[in-house]
């Protein structure tokens, strides 16, 4: 599963796959990962979600009053590299 294609995540089961595949390279992150332990994984992802306006209106997008499958994967991948 590439996890930058982030909009592939359609279902639950696509969301599942996504986060089996994250976990695997988490494992092993590569260099690019700055938040390689789970408190400042988790911290990243707070504050990303709570910047997420400017996120989308960046990529000429509207946020969904209810997240979708693919949102819930941007997030998962922004929250390993947000700072």
């Amino acid at each position: 599963m590439d996890l930058n294609d982030t909009g592939a995540v359609k279902n639950r089961e696509d969301l599942a796959a996504y986060v089996r595949a994250l976990a695997e390279e988490s494992a092993t992150p590569p260099d690019y990962w700055e938040n390689v332990d789970l408190p400042r994984y988790l911290e990243a992802m707070s504050s990303w979600i709570g910047s997420m306006d400017g996120w989308a209106r960046n990529q000429g997008r509207e946020l969904p009053e209810q997240p979708t499958w693919s949102l819930v994967a941007d997030i998962l991948r922004a929250a390993c590299v947000y700072e």
